[in-house]
């Protein structure tokens, strides 16, 4: 039977998982309907219905796996649902992180103004270097499967081992477990390089845009310096929520090995639901085109619960 501390986390995942699941839907609806309506589809928007379809399926993986750890279930079965869980989680993992990403390089090489000849060259051919760059993160999705099998090894027999075994066990795993874990973290540190490198660029665009205006006598603000500064809105939460999610998830693999029984542990998990839950509601107060549509979402809303309201008091 399930505890009360199994409720709550449930509770609070489900909760996590609609919030998430609003935000992604709404923009996957929006850009799929311009799609259709225009017969055209521009870079940005099929980034982000790439980065919807990754996102909901973390979002059902995360929830599955929510009540995999509340449900009592035989060893041997968890075993096996949870190696083909870690396998789709990875997957979906790498390529939210990394379509991510892309979006930074877009919105740097969209709205920064250099004039070096390597960066003239990457912006005429954006299309391209975008694609080269996700053909490029598949080497590191090839180096995750690699190390799955030892993460998948050592969860069988965290549970499968005995409680007066297991410390002796953890100690001898220890170097072998950490080695791959490493390896595991750096497959997210070039996603946070190229990221913080965009970011860079940008505010560095930012402050030479800004300069010139201010030597023309034109003032300070202008269409490019707004969308300079949405762009580095944008790419900062981006990086300050995969930042929180990279490191609730390097925490809950320590976690769940170094303290397998404690009850609480579970909780990490609620933290690893920020990023792709909270994401898509900071892309849609970014985006002009998303921010407008769902303010007149909100405003039907708001007029037919005004509607339901009337027409309670008149009968």
């Amino acid at each position: 039977m399930p505890t009360e501390l199994d409720i709550i986390f449930l509770i609070l995942s489900i909760a996590e998982f609609v919030i998430g699941m609003l935000g992604n839907t709404f923009i996957g609806l929006v850009n799929c309907s311009e799609w259709v309506k225009n017969q055209n589809i521009s870079l940005a928007d099929f980034i982000f219905i790439c980065l919807v379809i990754s996102r909901i399926s973390q979002l059902f993986i995360l929830l599955f796996e929510s009540f995999i750890m509340v449900l009592p279930l035989h060893v041997t079965l968890s075993y096996k649902l949870s190696k083909f869980i870690t396998l789709l989680w990875r997957i979906a993992n790498h390529f939210t992180t990394w379509l991510a990403t892309c979006l930074s390089i877009l919105y740097l090489l969209k709205i920064a103004h250099f004039s070096h000849s390597l960066f003239l060259w990457l912006k005429l051919r954006m299309n391209r270097v975008l694609l080269m760059i996700l053909v490029f993160s598949l080497f590191f999705l090839s180096l995750d499967f690699l190390l799955l099998e030892t993460f998948n090894d050592l969860f069988l027999k965290a549970y499968v081992i005995n409680n007066n075994n297991m410390t002796t066990y953890i100690e001898e795993s220890k170097a072998v477990f950490v080695k791959n874990l490493a390896l595991l973290s750096l497959t997210s540190l070039f996603p946070i390089v190229l990221s913080l490198t965009s970011l860079f660029l940008l505010f560095l665009s930012l402050v030479r845009h800004t300069r010139n205006l201010q030597l023309n006598s034109m003032g300070s603000r202008d269409s490019s310096t707004e969308a300079h500064k949405r762009a580095i809105k944008m790419v900062m939460s981006f990086l300050f929520l995969f930042l929180v999610h990279l490191f609730s998830t390097q925490l809950a693999n320590w976690i769940f090995i170094m303290l397998w029984n404690n009850k609480f542990t579970k909780f990490v998990l609620l933290a690893v639901y920020v990023f792709p839950s909270g994401h898509p509601i900071i892309l849609i107060l970014g985006n002009c085109k998303l921010r407008q549509k769902a303010l007149k979402v909100l405003w039907h809303l708001k007029s037919s619960l005004k509607r339901e309201n009337l027409l309670q008091l008149y009968r």
